[in-house]
C-alpha cells in the first residue's frame, strides 16, 4: 500500500515554491494610487493596455483593487487608452484554388442517406444581378416592365 501511495506522489519540481515578485507600491513606498499618475499606472498595464494579473504585478489584493480602479477613472478621463491597436503587416493573399497549409480535405465519403439535391429551379439556374437601379416612386414603365432610365445624368431618360 505504501509503494502506491510513493508513486502517486508529486513531481519534486511541482512542489517548488517560485520567489515572490515584490509589488512596485511597495518599493517605491506608494500610499494613494493616484488615476492621474499617468506613468505610473502604465507600469500595470501590458503593451495592449490590459491590467497586469497580481501575480505577474506582485502586488497584493488591496493593492491591484487600488490599481484596477485608478486605471479605469484614468481611461474615463481620457487620460489612458482602453486598447492599442496592434497590427500586423499581412501578404498578398494567396489564390482561392490554393488550399495554404491545410491541404487537401480529400474525399468527403458516400453521402449517405441525404440523397441528390434533385432538379434546379430556374431561380437558381439564372445569371447573378450585376447592379440594380432604384426607382422612385411614380416612375413609368414600358409595356415591357422596362423603365426609361437617365444613364448620363442629363435629366432625359
Amino acid at each position: 500500500m505504501k509503494a502506491q501511495q510513493q508513486r502517486r506522489s508529486k513531481p519534486k519540481d511541482a512542489g517548488r515554491r517560485v520567489k515572490k515578485k515584490i509589488s512596485v507600491l511597495a518599493a517605491e513606498r506608494v500610499e494613494y494610487v493616484d488615476y492621474k499618475d499617468v506613468n505610473l499606472l502604465r507600469r500595470f498595464m501590458s503593451d495592449r493596455a490590459k491590467i497586469r494579473a497580481r501575480r505577474v504585478s506582485g502586488n497584493d489584493s488591496q493593492q491591484q483593487r487600488e490599481v484596477a480602479r485608478a486605471i479605469k477613472n484614468a481611461r474615463e478621463m481620457a487620460l489612458l487608452p482602453y486598447t492599442s491597436r496592434v497590427t500586423t503587416q499581412r501578404g498578398p493573399r494567396a489564390d482561392r484554388g490554393d488550399r495554404g497549409d491545410r491541404g487537401d480535405r480529400g474525399d468527403r465519403g458516400d453521402r449517405g442517406d441525404r440523397g441528390d439535391r434533385g432538379p434546379r429551379n430556374e431561380a437558381t439556374l439564372t445569371e447573378p444581378i450585376e447592379s440594380a437601379e432604384v426607382l422612385e416612386l411614380g416612375t413609368d414603365l414600358d409595356d415591357a416592365g422596362v423603365a426609361d432610365i437617365d444613364t448620363n445624368g442629363d435629366g432625359e431618360a
